[in-house]
């Protein structure tokens, strides 16, 4: 499976800015590269955030613009909730990015939900008998993740913080990990970032490939499993 969060084409540090159509044929390319090396009953998430259009929009979500570049087939979209981020006037302040289930076979994917489901939540089920019952490890969670963001600034910094501008919360990717795959699979990540892929691939018996071109990054990855390792040996 293929977890990842490409850049957003807005000017973070870590990107160069290309005009909307470029972007999304560059997009493309990758992603039609993630179908061919992915097997029959793989899956790749994928997180884009929003971005303005000329005459068109102010935040729109990439995934929307990128849903059917791919020959993967679109099994469901999920809203991440993060609670916290910046304050508009004139308009809703925005608390969510999109992440897209992709599967290459709809007939044949990974969804382990026992791995997965909210134990802080059992909703009783009707048996035949009249009885009512719980499944002991929880209900299915929604498609609408409260998960928090990854947070900096005084007093307020998450204890998983790094240096990294768009870090993900190891939360949603081990959430990702154990639903959509199984121990010992591969997991992929082109645009690895700040190695959460990784560190949930680990800490979830996974095998993890990724991929970064930023040294700064390359040595957060490299601190943070040495941080994991000292705190499991």
């Amino acid at each position: 499976m293929t977890i990842t969060s490409p850049p957003y084409n807005i000017g973070k540090e870590y990107e160069s800015i290309l005009d909307l159509e470029h972007y999304l044929e560059w997009c493309e390319r990758w992603m039609q590269s993630i179908h061919h090396l992915t097997e029959d009953s793989g899956c790749f998430w994928l997180n884009l955030g929003y971005l303005h259009v000329e005459k068109k929009g102010l935040a729109v979500p990439i995934p929307y613009l990128l849903w059917d570049k791919t020959n993967f087939f679109l099994l469901q979209e999920v809203v991440w909730n993060y609670a916290a981020g910046v304050a508009c006037r004139n308009r809703f302040s925005p608390r969510n990015e999109k992440l897209l289930w992709y599967v290459k076979n709809p007939a044949k994917y990974t969804f382990n939900l026992d791995a997965v489901r909210d134990p802080n939540v059992k909703y009783p089920n009707q048996k035949k008998n009249g009885k009512l019952k719980c499944n002991p490890l929880g209900k299915n969670p929604t498609d609408v993740w409260q998960i928090a963001k990854v947070t900096s600034g005084r007093n307020r910094s998450s204890r998983e913080r790094t240096a990294h501008p768009a870090q993900f919360p190891l939360e949603l990717i081990e959430r990702i990990i154990r639903a959509s795959s199984n121990q010992n699979d591969v997991i992929l990540d082109p645009f690895i970032g700040s190695g959460t892929t990784a560190l949930a691939g680990l800490k979830n018996n996974r095998f993890v490939i990724g991929f970064e071109i930023n040294d700064e990054y390359i040595d957060i990855i490299k601190e943070r499993f040495k941080e994991y390792d000292l705190q499991n040996t």
